[in-house]
């Protein structure tokens, strides 16, 4: 029994884990005023009727501070890099002088600054949604071994474990 309520624990330890590093890589991709290879990471191109990432067929890198560089390995995939960052609606238009494609982040404003707090704001409850969603399916499975012979006292541990976890995930 032992072995079954430490597993859970590292099961839903592992899960919040998760969580927090998806809320990392969505937090990357909200382009907050500085240039970042990383924003166009979800950005995917049609490769020859595949879709591919971006970084698989082209290179991105940081010109200046506000401005991004993709130079294709192909030159004929430049039309189809700019379509698909215009059809991503990244609020970035694409500028194509035939070799390279630059993007020129604007400054920010005060109403896009409250808009990307909202944005971050939101990204932060659906982790914490998740964290609680993970911790109320490890006491489930917690209370599904009570019924079937694990002691109250050990139960009552278990889910002091599983509480001290979610504190742990949700207090970043």
């Amino acid at each position: 029994m032992s072995e079954d309520i430490s597993s859970i624990i590292a099961d839903a330890d592992d899960h919040m884990k998760k969580a927090i590093s998806h809320l990392e890589s969505e937090l990357v991709k909200i382009r907050a005023g500085k240039a970042n290879p990383q924003m166009l990471d979800s950005l995917v191109v049609d490769y020859y009727g595949n879709p591919t990432p971006i970084n698989q067929v082209a290179n991105v890198s940081v010109m200046d501070a506000r401005t991004l560089t993709i130079q294709p390995w192909e030159k004929n995939m430049l039309q189809a890099i700019e379509k698909s960052i215009i059809g991503a609606n990244i609020g970035v238009t694409p500028q194509n002088d035939g070799a390279i494609i630059r993007l020129s982040l604007p400054p920010l404003t005060e109403e896009r600054r409250k808009e990307l707090v909202k944005r971050c704001q939101g990204e932060g409850e659906h982790t914490k949604i998740a964290i609680r969603n993970i911790r109320r399916d490890a006491i489930e499975h917690i209370k599904k071994l009570q019924k079937n012979g694990l002691s109250e006292d050990a139960a009552k541990d278990a889910e002091a474990d599983v509480q001290a976890a979610t504190d742990k995930n949700t207090q970043l």
